[in-house]
């Protein structure tokens, strides 16, 4: 676990709970040009523990096959893509210089290492399968109780067996949102959770408590989650950008509307 002051936000930027449309599952959004990947003031401590974590526990938070596909070349081609907008990025020969000054190698490691370690986000590539869209590979270093190893190689509707409101209905919802996404189109939608640590390294399998009490400390933990085809192809890449917290840090609205339920330790728009 590193110090919550280097990888927590100061403020809470997506307050779904605040939005008629994110509050409802699934809570689909169109999202705007130039605003797929997000940069906040928790870039430098969540890239740093990201890198920290592909060295240190590879097999844990990455599942691929042995060889790169091309929708991970369609991922890296797409990150490279939305990232050259952002002048705080700075490319010099064969590698790209992050905002923390880190240079990412383009040619070293495999191109979902790669674009991983280029934007803020978690990012899982799921493409058709017999059973539908299925999570074919990804990097997921920030779960917030899941498990990529337990999810790795499912379809959706069995991914989201824990679920109770993600039913057959749900599910051919979804299904629609999959075919309809055009190339480079993308998506998002929010959850919300409270936990009782600020800890982004938080995997847990199937029906496994996420242990909560109200009178502890209480961190407000959002995920903001898009769907984006790349290029062409069938692929899809699910993207996930956390923020964590103090509840202290709440707005005065965010504080007096946010939800019982995940004051109590529910969740909301919760789909793991």
């Amino acid at each position: 676990m590193t110090c919550a002051n280097d990888i927590c936000q100061s403020y809470l930027g997506v307050a779904p709970w605040m939005d008629p449309l994110a509050a409802r599952l699934p809570g689909l959004q169109p999202v705007q040009p130039g605003e797929w990947l997000q940069r906040d003031d928790a870039f430098d401590g969540q890239l740093g523990y990201r890198d920290q974590l592909l060295k240190e526990r590879r097999a844990d938070v990455m599942a691929a096959p042995p060889e790169p596909d091309q929708a991970e070349h369609d991922l890296l081609a797409s990150v490279l893509k939305e990232i050259s907008a952002d002048h705080s990025y700075m490319r010099i020969g064969d590698a790209i210089v992050r905002p923390d000054g880190v240079s990412v190698s383009l040619t070293q490691e495999r191109p979902l290492i790669t674009a991983a370690r280029l934007a803020q986000e978690d990012m899982l590539i799921l493409q058709p399968g017999a059973d539908g869209y299925t999570l074919t590979s990804g990097v997921l270093c920030f779960p917030a109780s899941w498990s990529l190893a337990q999810k790795a190689g499912r379809g959706m509707t069995r991914i989201h067996e824990p679920v109770d409101r993600y039913d057959e209905g749900m599910g051919k919802r979804v299904d629609r949102v999959f075919a309809m996404l055009q190339p480079d189109q993308a998506v998002w939608r929010a959850n919300l959770l409270c936990y009782n640590d600020p800890e982004l390294y938080q995997p847990r399998l199937e029906h496994e408590r996420r242990p909560f009490n109200r009178d502890k400390p209480v961190w407000v933990r959002v995920e903001r989650q898009a769907l984006r085809r790349l290029g062409a192809t069938p692929a899809v890449v699910f993207t996930i950008h956390t923020w964590v917290v103090p509840i202290e840090r709440l707005s005065p609205e965010q504080a007096a509307t946010l939800p019982e339920i995940v004051r109590n330790g529910g969740s909301m728009g919760e789909t793991n």
